[in-house]
C-alpha cells in the first residue's frame, strides 16, 4: 500500500511538472495571434546582446580573480570566497538598488563626481542592465572556475615545476585546456540566468533601446492589457530559452583532469608584478562587491524602522510565498531524485524542465487560462507559489541528488534487507543522514523565492504585493530612503530564512 502511494506520488508530480510547463505554453500558443512588430524585434536583439555580453564580461572578469584566489593564501581568503556565494542568493531588486546607491544619480560617485564639477554618464539603460548582471554573475563564475582550478591535480603543477615551466607556459599547457572545459558551460549558464532576467531590466532598462523580451511581456499585459502581443512575446522568449537549452546541450562533457593524489598544492605562488595584480584584482572586486552593500546598508539601517505600513504585511506574504515554495520544490526534489536512481535518467529530465522556461512566460500561460473565469489577482499568491516552486526545482534537485545517490550506495542493500518501505526508509535512514542537504536545498530555495520579482507583477494588486514588488515601486516613485530600508528588510529576511534552514538542519553535519 505505501509503495503504491509514493507511486502514485510520483506520478502526481511528474504530472503536475507537465502541465506546468505544457499548460502554459499552449495557451500561449493559443493566444498568440499578432505579428511582430520593429520594436518587438528590438526587443529581442538587445536580449540577445546583453545576455551574451554580461554572459562573457563575466567570465572574462571571473577569470584571474579565481586564479588568484586558488594561487594565493592569505588572512580572510575563505571569507572572501563565501562572500562570492552571497549574490547568488540575493534578490536581483536589491542588487539593483545597491549599484543605484554607487552609481545612480544621486549615489556615491555622482556625489563625488559633482564636488569635482564632472557628470558621470546614466546608469539607466544598458550599461546598467549589464553592470547589475555582472556585479550577480561574476561572483558565480568565480566559483565555477574555482571548482576547476581545484580539479586539476597538484601533481601536474609539481611536474610542470620540475620541467622547468614558467607562468605563461603552465597556463599555455596546464590552466588553458582546463578553462575550455569548464569556461564554456559557465558562460552559458549565465547567458541563460540574463536571458530570462526580468527585475534588472524593468528597474534599470525601458526604452526603445534598453527592452527585453520579458519587459515587454510585462508591458502588454500590465499596461495595454493586450493579450494577443503579450502571448506572440511569451511564445518568442520561450524559443530564445529552448534554444540556449539546446546549444548548453550541446556543449562537451567535462571530464577529469587525471587522478592525483589528493595533496594541497605546495608550490609558491609567482611573484613580483603578477603577485600585485593577483592581490589588486581580489581587492577591486571585493570592494565592488561590498561597496555597494555596505552603502545599501548604512543608508536603509536608519529607516527600517519607520517603514510605511503596508511594508509589513508585503513582507510576511513574502516569507509565506518563500516557505511554500521551498517545501513544495524540496518535496518534488527528492521524489524525483529517488525515482532517477531507480527507473533512470528520464526523471533527472523532469527535474530540469523549469530550465526550458520563464517566470513571465509561466505567468503569461496562467494569466491567460485564469482570466476567462476569475479576475487573476485573485489568484496571484498561489500562482505565485506554484511558479516559484517549479522554478526552484532544478537547484534542489541538485543539491539532493548526489547524497541521496551515496545514501543509497551504502544504505540501499540494508534497506532492501530489512524491507523498509518509504515511508520507513525516509524517517529511520534519509532523513537522519540528509539533513544538511536538505536543509540546505530548502534555505537556498527560500532565499531565491523570497526574492522573486516575476509573476507576481502581472496578478497582483495593491492588496496582495509581495516585499520585492514593493521596493520596485518605491524605485519606480523615487523614494530611494524608504526603497534602501525596505531592501534591508527583505536581504534580511531572505538570508535570514536561508541561515534558519541549513544551520538548523546542517549542525550535526
Amino acid at each position: 500500500m505505501a509503495r503504491s502511494a509514493v507511486s502514485l506520488t510520483l506520478v502526481g508530480v511528474t504530472a503536475v511538472l507537465g502541465l506546468l510547463l505544457i499548460g502554459p505554453l499552449a495557451a500561449v500558443i493559443w493566444r498568440a495571434d499578432q505579428g511582430l512588430t520593429a520594436l518587438d524585434i528590438e526587443a529581442v536583439r538587445f536580449t540577445l546582446w546583453q545576455a551574451a555580453l554580461s554572459a562573457s564580461l563575466s567570465v572574462a572578469l571571473a577569470v584571474p580573480l579565481a586564479r588568484a584566489l586558488y594561487r594565493r593564501r592569505f588572512y580572510g581568503r575563505g571569507a572572501i570566497i563565501s562572500l562570492l556565494g552571497a549574490p547568488f542568493l540575493l534578490p536581483a531588486i536589491v542588487a539593483v538598488l545597491a549599484l543605484l546607491s554607487v552609481f545612480g544619480r544621486v549615489g556615491l560617485l555622482a556625489q563625488g563626481a559633482a564636488m569635482l564639477g564632472l557628470t558621470l554618464p546614466s546608469i539607466y539603460g544598458a550599461m546598467g542592465v549589464i553592470l547589475a548582471h555582472v556585479f550577480l554573475n561574476m561572483p558565480f563564475a568565480v566559483r565555477l572556475l574555482l571548482l576547476g582550478w581545484q580539479s586539476i591535480p597538484s601533481e601536474r603543477f609539481r611536474l610542470a615545476q620540475s620541467l622547468g615551466f614558467g607562468p605563461p607556459a603552465l597556463f599555455l599547457h596546464i590552466e588553458l585546456p582546463m578553462l575550455r572545459l569548464v569556461a564554456p558551460g559557465a558562460v552559458m549558464a549565465i547567458f541563460m540566468i540574463c536571458l530570462s532576467s526580468f527585475a534588472v531590466a524593468l528597474t534599470l532598462g525601458g526604452g526603445p533601446r534598453a527592452t527585453t523580451v520579458e519587459l515587454s511581456i510585462y508591458q502588454a499585459l500590465r499596461f495595454d492589457f493586450n493579450l494577443g502581443a503579450a502571448a506572440a512575446l511569451g511564445l518568442l522568449q520561450s524559443t530564445l530559452c529552448l534554444a540556449a537549452l539546446g546549444l548548453a546541450a550541446l556543449l562537451p562533457m567535462q571530464h577529469g583532469f587525471g587522478i592525483g593524489l589528493d595533496r594541497a598544492l605546495a608550490l609558491g605562488p609567482p611573484k613580483g608584478w603578477r603577485a600585485y595584480a593577483d592581490f589588486a584584482g581580489i581587492f577591486c572586486a571585493t570592494v565592488f562587491l561590498l561597496l555597494p552593500l555596505g552603502v545599501l546598508f548604512y543608508t536603509g539601517l536608519s529607516g527600517i524602522g519607520s517603514l510605511p505600513w503596508v511594508i509589513w504585511p508585503a513582507a510576511a506574504r513574502s516569507v509565506g510565498v518563500a516557505l511554500c515554495a521551498a517545501f513544495l520544490a524540496c518535496f518534488a526534489a527528492l521524489i524525483l531524485a529517488k525515482a532517477s536512481l531507480r527507473y533512470g535518467r528520464f526523471y533527472e529530465g523532469v527535474a530540469m524542465l523549469p530550465l526550458a522556461t520563464s517566470s513571465l512566460v509561466l505567468g503569461t500561460g496562467l494569466f491567460l487560462i485564469i482570466h476567462p473565469f476569475f479576475s487573476p489577482a485573485r489568484a496571484a499568491l498561489s500562482v505565485t507559489i506554484l511558479t516559484n516552486g517549479f522554478l526552484s526545482l532544478p537547484f534542489a534537485f541538485r543539491i539532493l541528488l548526489p547524497d541521496l545517490r551515496r545514501l543509497y550506495a551504502d544504505y540501499g542493500h540494508q534497506m532492501t534487507l530489512y524491507d523498509l518501505g518509504p515511508w520507513a526508509a525516509f524517517r529511520f535512514v534519509i532523513w537522519p543522514r540528509m539533513r544538511p542537504a536538505i536543509g540546505f536545498a530548502l534555505g537556498v530555495t527560500a532565499a531565491i523565492s523570497m526574492g522573486d520579482l516575476g509573476v507576481i507583477t502581472l496578478f497582483a494588486n495593491a492588496d496582495g504585493t509581495t516585499l520585492p514588488m514593493m521596493i520596485a515601486r518605491l524605485l519606480g516613485a523615487y523614494k530611494m530612503q524608504e526603497a534602501a530600508s525596505a531592501a534591508l528588510l527583505l536581504v534580511l529576511l531572505s538570508f535570514g530564512l536561508f541561515w534558519l534552514f541549513d544551520s538548523r538542519e546542517g549542525k550535526d553535519a
